[in-house]
């Protein structure tokens, strides 16, 4: 008769199978969404012709071609240039990517950056065929482009909706890493609208799929086979994967396409506002309960904003409805607007809250610069806050558009260093206040409460923004 020992030794084990089986079974399968998908997923190789200098021995420029790159590197950097435009080489460089076609006639979605500058495009099918591409247009702003090629019939994916995503969602990418054709990797969603430096028009889709080069343009899937977005890029400090990979969400790059098949160029909403994140400090300067918002750092001249009445200090809250919980929230709504389009604002002004309409302007290609050049005038010192400034000329005003403000011509030590104020910069608010002169500015400083967060706009090689600090006296 087995002991007590054993028969406990054999429910253990009989345990230990059952969790793992029923792990198993928990973990989803992703072989039929490959052998679907996979035949649409295509592998985009690009040539461009780009200028090579060249180098003179003896009057001579040496044929370096039959070298291996690392010694022509070596031997071009040692050796004395050929004047520009007197006999410089070309050579053409070769780029890979991935991307996935949309329609049966032939039109592929990828990667702006896949496809820059390229003199060639071709497209590889699963079947290893080549097709030559034809660029039909780009949005650098989102890093889309659409490729058309010849073709009937042409395997084609499902398109899903990216805004219906979950985050913890299993997600799924195929794609060319290092030109390894169809490689397939998996991870979850690790996060929703991720606003990226320079990429503020996007709310990309941040997952743990591993993407490293050649990824770049594939598709993102979910575990219905539809696609959801476009893998873009990856956070590194090591230059490979580290776990943070960025996708366009689908429905935005569907938007940019069809505009690019219907003009060639996309246009989108804009209010011509500068915004910055509502921190903790700020929201109680500015009566908030919470840190929420967008706030208005900056409104550009003539622009929908400024004609539509907003004003620097405003905290947007809600923009068609829609809560604006960061600051990312604002330009990823107005940029799926039309231009001309209205949008209904609701925001808090000096501790009340209103609701503004206004005609959304169509995004610029080129944004405003504003220029801060040195002043001159009377110095003035605020010993509260250790910060010498002078008044704004009148040339310096209307070349930065400004109706007031100073200039901050020397820091010493207090709490203007500690919050990190700079020689050359532009105050122009103050404790919710406009600053018109620096005798003003004096009188404000003196006047300010200790021990509350106050806020102070501040201008800095034209780009404005709020800081906040306490007085601890």
């Amino acid at each position: 008769m087995p002991s007590f020992k054993s028969c406990s030794a054999v429910l253990a084990a009989l345990l230990m199978l059952s969790q793992v089986l029923v792990a198993r079974a928990e973990l989803p399968d992703f072989t039929e969404l490959v052998e679907q998908a996979s035949p649409a997923v295509v592998n985009i190789s690009t040539r461009q012709k780009v200028a090579q200098p060249g180098v003179v021995i003896n009057g001579q420029m040496p044929d370096l071609e039959g070298l291996p790159p690392m010694f022509r590197e070596f031997f071009e950097r040692g050796m004395p240039q050929m004047p520009k435009g007197q006999g410089g080489r070309q050579r053409e460089a070769q780029s890979l990517g991935s991307g996935f076609i949309i329609s049966a006639d032939g039109y592929v979605l990828t990667n702006n950056h896949v496809v820059a500058d390229a003199d060639e495009i071709m497209v590889r099918l699963s079947d290893r065929s080549e097709l030559q591409a034809k660029l039909v247009g780009t949005d650098p702003r989102t890093d889309v482009a659409l490729l058309k090629v010849e073709g009937k019939n042409l395997p084609t994916l499902k398109l899903g909706k990216s805004d219906e995503l979950k985050v913890g969602e299993w997600v799924l990418a195929i794609g060319s890493p290092f030109g390894f054709d169809h490689s397939v990797t998996a991870g979850i969603v690790s996060a929703k609208g991720r606003s990226l430096p320079n990429e503020n028009y996007v709310p990309f889709i941040q997952t743990d799929v591993a993407i490293n080069p050649g990824n770049s343009g594939g598709p993102l899937f979910n575990l219905d086979g539809e696609v959801v977005g476009i893998n873009s890029q990856i956070y590194t400090r090591s230059g490979g994967f580290m776990g943070v990979s960025f996708a366009i969400p689908i429905d935005v790059a569907l938007s940019v396409a069809d505009q690019l098949k219907a003009s060639g160029k996309v246009s989108r909403g804009w209010l011509g506002v500068v915004i910055q994140e509502v921190n903790k400090d700020l929201a109680e300067s500015f009566g908030l309960d919470k840190p929420a918002g967008a706030l208005v750092a900056q409104v550009l001249d003539k622009g929908p904003a400024q004609q539509g009445g907003l004003l620097v200090g405003d905290v947007i809250l809600t923009a068609n409805g829609q809560p604006i919980v960061v600051s990312g929230d604002l330009p990823h709504l107005v940029g799926t607007l039309k231009p001309g389009s209205k949008v209904v604002l609701d925001l808090m002004r000096d501790g009340e809250r209103k609701t503004v309409s206004l005609e959304v302007g169509s995004l610029p290609d080129e944004g405003n610069q504003l220029l801060a050049d040195e002043a001159s005038g009377v110095e003035r010192n605020s010993n509260r806050l250790g910060v010498s400034v002078v008044d704004l000329t009148a040339e310096q005003k209307q070349a930065a558009d400004l109706a007031g403000g100073v200039l901050i011509k020397d820091v010493q030590q207090g709490p203007g260093a500690l919050i990190g104020l700079r020689p050359g910069d532009v105050i122009t608010h103050l404790n919710n206040q406009p600053v018109l002169s620096a005798k003003q500015f004096a009188e404000v400083a003196k006047a300010l409460p200790a021990k509350r967060s106050v806020s102070m706009r501040v201008l800095r090689q034209g780009r404005a923004s709020f800081i906040t600090f306490k007085l601890a006296e």
